[in-house]
């Protein structure tokens, strides 16, 4: 249940909080002081789209935050699902920029505004004047009937299996292209795999082969450069090895005056041992470098036809002509193998449409028991308030192909009136009608599912008098089984509740501000009366709302 709802800086609202009780909660006040505002505040946190032009404060963000009660309702799953961490008190927070920007939070961590919807459709339903349109929907009647079936799991195990099953027959199409193709195209795809074998590719043969086509090249130049070096440091007049070693023996001299010249003769010593070693090495290259046209002559020919296959495929790499030859292998078994592979699969999707279609009928068959059930408690309903001559019949009737809810079509026909053809809903009820016809199905959905919180927006449009009185008896009913939260403007409904709270402007300061307060006995009293007669109540209309009150 939403326990307490936080907003500031959103339309006429500056700050404002509300704490809401479990039962019935009415809102009441003069038509534009915010109630709607109110509303559409909470719809942020429930994941509705924002528009910064609905500030109160452009300089300012909009921050609504919704603190709901879920322990009762087994969400856990769901916070395990979408990363979230659980809490039996958990706060959904909406934060929006004035440039547009949103962030949205769930227990303080970060999600996307979808995740935010998901949670949202899963607390509360917001229900006002004009969602009757969605009477109509075929996707909601189907929902009705369903929430009365009581078969959530098996019809979310459909649900998961058939997303599977559409995944799955999307994935043969894409195989019989795909093998279709290579078929096609089998001996043009083997010609260019043949050749790139052929040519015997390793991934760093072309960087190996241009340093050593570039040694052949340089061979005399390289060889002369190191005969130089080698002299330099070892047979030359002044040879750098002999000198170094000249003068360690003039430091060996003088370590009998001062130890720590050891230690530097040690030093130098080392290093003459490490210039031996290079000048060896040194040697050692230049027997080795020689000019070698042959050679030279096959690293030129290996290259070129690197460098044509390259070219020919428009690639850079033999990396990449190794990638290719792997692709070009890939489609030629997709060519000879393919129909082995789409046969294995055309097997296991009709396995899985046997197993849907099975699913599928039972949950036909439950939602076959749950329609009269819904006829006659929607009907019953009606009768309570005021509409005793409707008909409700509902048509189920099956496809041949299954859909993500399986195979059934409903349609809800309705008459308000006796003698009168059965038809659409919006078509043969006025607004009242459809406001109760509304309030009656969705009294049975919450009778039947877990929905914490239920809001009403002005549902009652249309109706007054007693009938307005039976509309709010449903209305408290319906609050024994999950929180209720009504806008109204009849006081035969705010008499119900068990919480009122009034929405009012406050213009004493520069601005207009929303204001809301929960009211006493006493002010409900006097605000009933207001209801009923107007703004200044005489005592009939003040005994009246304390009769309706109960509070003679």
């Amino acid at each position: 249940m939403l326990q307490k709802l936080s907003i500031s800086n959103y339309a006429l609202i500056d700050t404002l909080e509300i704490s809401f009780d479990g039962g019935l909660n009415i809102l009441t006040g003069e038509t534009g002081a915010g109630k709607s505002i109110i509303l559409g505040a909470l719809s942020l946190i429930l994941g509705q789209r924002a528009e910064s032009r609905y500030f109160f404060n452009q300089q300012k963000k909009c921050v609504i935050e919704g603190t709901f009660k879920i322990a009762n309702f087994h969400l856990k799953t769901f916070f395990e699902d979408n990363d979230l961490d659980y809490e039996a008190e958990t706060v959904l927070r909406r934060e929006i920029s004035a440039d547009g920007k949103s962030r949205s939070f769930v227990n303080d961590t970060p999600v996307n505004l979808n995740s935010l919807k998901l949670l949202g459709e899963k607390l509360i339903d917001i229900h006002s004047q004009h969602a009757t349109l969605e009477i109509n929907d075929p996707e909601f009647q189907l929902l009705v009937v369903d929430s009365v079936a009581k078969h959530p799991d098996l019809l979310t195990e459909y649900q998961t299996k058939f997303r599977a099953y559409k995944k799955s027959t999307t994935k043969l199409q894409q195989l019989i292209d795909e093998s279709s193709k290579a078929k096609a195209d089998l001996d043009y795809y083997q010609f260019q795999y043949d050749e790139l074998e052929k040519a015997g590719l390793s991934a760093d043969e072309q960087e190996q082969l241009e340093q050593e086509l570039y040694a052949l090249n340089n061979a005399e130049e390289i060889k002369r450069n190191l005969l130089s070096a080698n002299y330099l440091m070892q047979d030359s007049d002044a040879a750098a090895l002999t000198q170094l070693r000249e003068a360690g023996q003039q430091l060996g001299s003088l370590v009998k005056f001062n130890p720590q010249i050891e230690e530097l003769q040690e030093r130098l010593n080392s290093t003459i041992i490490e210039l031996k070693d290079i000048s060896a090495e040194i040697e050692n290259i230049e027997q080795r470098t020689h000019t070698n046209e042959p050679r030279a002559a096959d690293v030129n020919t290996r290259l070129s036809i690197i460098y044509n296959l390259q070219k020919k495929h428009r690639l850079n790499t033999n990396v990449e002509l190794l990638q290719l030859q792997d692709e070009l292998s890939g489609k030629i078994q997709q060519a000879v193998f393919g129909d082995e592979v789409i046969e294995k699969l055309q097997q296991q999707i009709s396995l899985d449409k046997k197993e849907l279609e099975d699913m599928a009928a039972q949950l036909s068959a439950n939602r076959l028991k749950a329609i009269p059930v819904i006829e006659e408690q929607v009907l019953q309903t009606l009768a309570e308030m005021g509409m005793a001559n409707s008909a409700l019949t509902i048509e189920s009737t099956t496809t041949s192909e299954l859909t993500k809810n399986g195979t059934d079509i409903v349609r809800f026909l309705f008459s308000a009136n006796k003698g009168h053809a059965l038809a659409e809903m919006s078509k043969v009820a006025s607004g009242g009608e459809l406001s109760r016809l509304m309030l009656s199905i969705k009294s049975l959905i919450a009778k039947n599912t877990a929905l914490p919180t239920i809001i009403f927006d002005e549902i009652d449009t249309g109706v007054s008098g007693e009938v307005a009185n039976k509309v709010g008896q449903i209305m408290e009913q319906l609050s024994g089984n999950l929180q209720v939260i009504t806008i109204t403007h009849l006081p035969q409904i705010a008499s119900k509740g068990q919480s009122h709270y009034f929405v009012f402007k406050d213009d004493e300061a520069d601005t207009t501000r929303t204001r809301i307060k929960q009211l006493d006995n006493n002010e409900r009293i006097l605000e009933i009366a207001k209801m009923l007669s107007g703004d200044k109540p005489g005592e009939s209309a003040l005994q009246n709302a304390r009769e309706l009150l109960g509070s003679l």
